[in-house]
């Protein structure tokens, strides 16, 4: 397929490339995972369809792949030259007269791609997937997916009914344990229990639903001393539907607005301060983290050589940590230039500005000065606290001699010379 590149490119792509899509899918699904197990606890207390969790996780998709297509980058371009560190083979390309700069080509050229990719993300697909998902679980949330009756609680309808259901089976469709107080507007009370029931959809009115019980007991409240008592096989209670509002409009939040509208608004003199900052915040903040993106190969090649005779992984943690660091520093910087307390530009370039320069020096180290570590001092302060640890473990795992043990060791006696 990529037959038209060189051998050592093909090489490179290919240590380059399954490594990413691996640590692509694993912190993908990681973050996935994790978001799973909130929403199914959310979604099983609000009564929603399991089918919902789902769909609010594709929602997620986009934001999270934003999040994990930086890393799954790094670390495959990262892992790639350290393979090719500690085997020796960087060192024979390196005699041959091939450059970083030149090792490069094929990760800046999959850096590009993904670039795009990003590009796509975080400025059209990543808005409306939002949006998307908070219209979900404003659904979910006023029970407009099913979820305004919980099993086991007290359920207050219109202000004039309190409906309660022991246990629920076939998805919804056969209720056990129902009990119902009814207001009418007479002011008198129904209190009304059934063995089972069911909801009925009518046709003329699609605010109103029929519940159906079977095998109950009806006792109403005249205002006497003596409350009427009636008994039934069936019974169709018709239940008045709460009316629910309408969805927002998107844009409520500046992380929904695409490209063009954020541009629009935030640069608009029809558009008040506060909301100039939120989306100059918004705009500084998703493109300071694709341009980021072009530093990574460089930071990543910087961590990935370990010190000769040393197959110390300690460039991969502090990569880890660098990544994830520098995303909660631009989000708090959003927060902050969104309040207008500080200029949009200022607060998220300043970091990079700080960020691409620690970069270049450690890539200029690594790339240019013979012999060159970018984080020696780390690896060797790293080097002394593991041999230092390892001795003190050899020195727990050594079995101790009591006395007896010294007792019942030869005393060697030592005979003078003939």
């Amino acid at each position: 397929m990529f037959k038209f590149l060189p051998s050592i490119d093909r090489y490179i792509l290919r240590l380059v490339v399954f490594p990413m899509l691996g640590i692509f899918a694993l912190a993908a699904s990681l973050l996935l995972l994790d978001k799973m197990l909130r929403l199914f606890d959310f979604v099983a207390v609000e009564g929603g369809p399991i089918g919902v969790v789902f769909k609010m996780l594709g929602a997620l998709i986009p934001e999270y792949a934003s999040l994990a297509i930086p890393l799954g980058l790094l670390l495959g371009i990262l892992l790639a030259f350290r393979k090719l560190a500690t085997s020796s083979e960087l060192d024979v390309l390196r005699a041959v007269g091939m450059s970083y700069n030149r090792l490069l080509r094929v990760p800046y050229a999959i850096t590009l791609v993904l670039v795009a990719v990003n590009v796509a993300l975080v400025f059209y697909v990543q808005p409306l997937s939002r949006y998307y998902y908070e219209q979900m679980e404003y659904e979910l949330r006023s029970g407009a997916l099913g979820a305004s009756i919980k099993v086991g609680e007290f359920t207050t309808l219109k202000d004039r009914m309190a409906l309660r259901i022991e246990a629920s089976e076939d998805e919804g469709r056969k209720l056990k344990g129902i009990f119902a107080r009814v207001a009418n507007a007479k002011g008198q009370v129904l209190s009304i229990s059934a063995r089972e029931g069911s909801f009925l959809a009518t046709s003329d009115s699609p605010d109103t639903i029929i519940l159906r019980l079977s095998d109950g007991t009806i006792v109403q409240d005249t205002g006497s001393k003596t409350p009427r008592v009636l008994s039934f096989s069936r019974h169709d209670l018709p239940i008045d539907l709460p009316r629910i509002d309408e969805f927002r409009d998107r844009g409520d939040a500046e992380r929904e607005y695409i490209l063009p509208e954020l541009l629009k608004i935030g640069w608009s003199d029809n558009s008040t301060e506060a909301k100039r900052d939120a989306s100059q915040a918004s705009f500084n903040f998703r493109l300071v983290e694709v341009v980021m993106m072009m530093l990574l190969p460089l930071m990543a090649v910087a961590l990935a050589i370990p010190p000769k005779r040393s197959t110390s992984a300690l460039g991969v943690f502090i990569s880890i940590i660098m990544v994830v660091a520098y995303h909660k520093i631009n989000q708090s910087a959003e927060d902050i230039a969104a309040l207008g307390r500080v200029d949009p530009i200022l607060a998220l370039w300043g970091p990079f500005v700080v960020f691409a320069s620690l970069i270049l020096w450690m890539y200029y180290r690594v790339a240019y000065v013979p012999g060159g570590q970018a984080i020696g001092a780390l690896e060797a302060t790293f080097a002394k606290i593991s041999k230092r640890l390892g001795k003190l473990f050899q020195r727990k795992r050594a079995p101790s001699m009591n006395a007896s043990d010294e007792a019942s060791l030869p005393n060697p006696q030592i005979q003078p010379a003939e």
